[in-house]
């Protein structure tokens, strides 16, 4: 008997071309290097306009708190309206509040408004990114949680994750670059450069990216046109074709919330431990200008932050370029063993003094960051079926902003207070997510396993 064909016993399962995953990663690196770059000069700018380092942290919290409630928002719409829409979206509200946001602290910076209107301007222009900005993130992760196999998902979803990374590298390097002398722009200039970089990537994902608009309504069977090859035109929609016969619901699925049961543990620990990464993040500009001396000149302080940031950058992309692939790391390994690598990095960067100890200690905590992130990210994946990855994705981003509505200032002001206030929080937030995900997060195999054979 002739060996039947495989395309009819099982679809092949489907892959995203380079192209479009450099797509996918530009529209990510684009991001990430823009809001490190704009937190690699807002300690300095602060300082300039005279205002207390929590107010700066604060600024933020109301751009955190859109991003809570409309992250989920847009990737429920990115089910029916499509990812690239959603992409093109997020895009925009990025090069929006990049360019307000850089033409307000001109503002304040040359004298035209005070800094109390200037801050509040500030804060208001970044809310545009996160009430906008955050439609790309959960467009970019479904579409590639998506069309990921289970076994494969935890490192394409840590690829993606790793474009963040290599943004935050290039941000702070570029930062410096782009406190411009030229047009009074000063340190304003890395916002107003990261605006046009951000319309570029927009033009390209437009032009690049193939339309997923759904053309009907429904959830029904994909109707394929074959080519004259007898394969179907689209590898991905034979592939969606194949998961609608397989006995699941053809409707909507059911609205996922943040504590359902299949869910509940790894939220838990992204949000636990994303509020000690928010304090890490909102602490390390200022505590380079106090241990290196540079408050009175805070011009000066842009460079040796962004040398600590890019540092941290550098360690990311090792955990999500090198040890998740290279191990193969699943969800709750990455999870348990990046929390406690992050412990002690938060707990050098506490006690280190120059610059030398303090970029060393920062690339630890990032590097356990490094491993956590894509863990929890990958574990809120598997934990739910193919037709929630929109949803689980929303979920995602949303615990994400949570971690920065508030944490960012309290770690500041704890830090104002006494060094070690702060930073024994981050120690103990970190070893409570170690604890609760030994006990309460599901085992790698039970979640990377092929529980059925689409989902």
């Amino acid at each position: 008997m002739a060996d039947a064909d495989p395309t009819l016993v099982k679809p092949a399962q489907r892959s995203i071309s380079n192209g479009r995953m450099a797509l996918l990663f530009t529209v990510m690196l684009v991001t990430a290097a823009g809001n490190t770059a704009m937190q690699s000069v807002m300690p300095s700018i602060g300082t300039a306009l005279q205002v207390d380092d929590v107010w700066i942290s604060l600024a933020y919290s109301w751009s955190a708190l859109l991003w809570v409630v409309c992250a989920p928002i847009w990737a429920r719409r990115s089910d029916r309206r499509g990812r690239k829409a959603m992409m093109a979206l997020g895009l925009v509200g990025f090069v929006v509040s990049m360019a307000l946001c850089g033409a307000v602290l001109w503002a304040g910076l040359s004298g035209w408004i005070t800094a109390f209107w200037a801050l509040i301007a500030f804060a208001a222009a970044r809310s545009l990114y996160g009430g906008f900005g955050s439609a790309a993130p959960p467009a970019v992760q479904a579409y590639v949680a998506s069309r990921t196999p289970r076994a494969e998902r935890t490192n394409a979803l840590s690829l993606i994750a790793s474009s963040f990374g290599l943004g935050t590298v290039i941000g702070p390097a570029l930062a410096p670059l782009m406190v411009l002398p030229f047009m009074g722009l000063g340190l304003t200039g890395p916002f107003i450069c990261f605006a046009l970089l951000g319309l570029a990537a927009l033009v390209v994902l437009r032009l690049r990216l193939p339309n997923d608009e759904p053309q009907f309504a429904a959830r029904g069977l994909a109707a394929t046109y074959s080519s004259g090859s007898g394969a179907p035109s689209d590898p991905g929609e034979a592939f969606d074709a194949a998961e609608e016969t397989t006995g699941k619901d053809h409707g909507e699925p059911a609205r996922l919330r943040w504590f359902e049961p299949r869910l509940r543990a790894w939220v838990l620990a992204g949000l636990i431990g994303g509020h000690a990464q928010a304090m890490v993040l909102g602490i390390s500009g200022f505590l380079v200008l106090d241990r290196l001396s540079l408050r009175d000149s805070p011009a000066e302080g842009a460079g040796p932050v962004g040398l600590v940031l890019m540092s941290g950058a550098i360690a990311t992309l090792l955990a999500q370029w090198g040890l998740i692939p290279r191990f193969n790391l699943g969800p709750r390994t990455a999870t348990i063993s990046g929390i406690l690598v992050a412990a002690f990095g938060c707990a050098m960067l506490g006690a280190a003094q120059d610059l030398h100890t303090i970029a060393l200690s920062y690339a630890f905590a990032s590097l356990g960051f490094g491993l956590f992130r894509p863990g929890t990210t990958a574990g809120t994946s598997l934990a739910v079926s193919r037709a929630e990855q929109g949803q689980a994705s929303g979920i995602v981003a949303s615990v994400a902003g949570a971690s920065f509505i508030y944490a960012p200032a309290l770690g500041v002001w704890l830090y104002n207070i006494d060094d070690w206030l702060g930073f024994g929080l981050i120690v103990a937030l970190c070893l409570t997510v170690a604890i609760f995900g030994w006990r309460g997060l599901a085992s790698d195999a039970s979640l990377t396993g092929e529980r059925e054979t689409f989902e």
